[in-house]
């Protein structure tokens, strides 16, 4: 399966701007794992801007969020 960088580029999240895998999902995926991470991909943008990638950060995010979709 040819990965089509280009597409993925465009909608990339990340704004950390000399990362050298920006469009290539599979290689970005891999590398956070590796640090014991998640992308930019997964985090709302005034999240990921704080550059904190953690699986605690996207908990506490989405337990927040979760709480306040319930009161609606």
């Amino acid at each position: 399966m040819e990965c089509p960088i280009e597409v993925y580029k465009a909608r990339c999240s990340c704004t950390y701007e000399p990362c050298p895998r920006k469009g290539k999902c599979c290689e970005c995926i891999l590398h956070h794992l590796e640090l014991d991470q998640l992308p930019a991909c997964v985090f709302p943008p005034e999240v990921e801007k704080i550059y904190d990638r953690s699986f605690a950060k996207f908990v506490e995010v989405f337990a927040y969020k979760a709480k306040s979709d319930k009161k609606s």
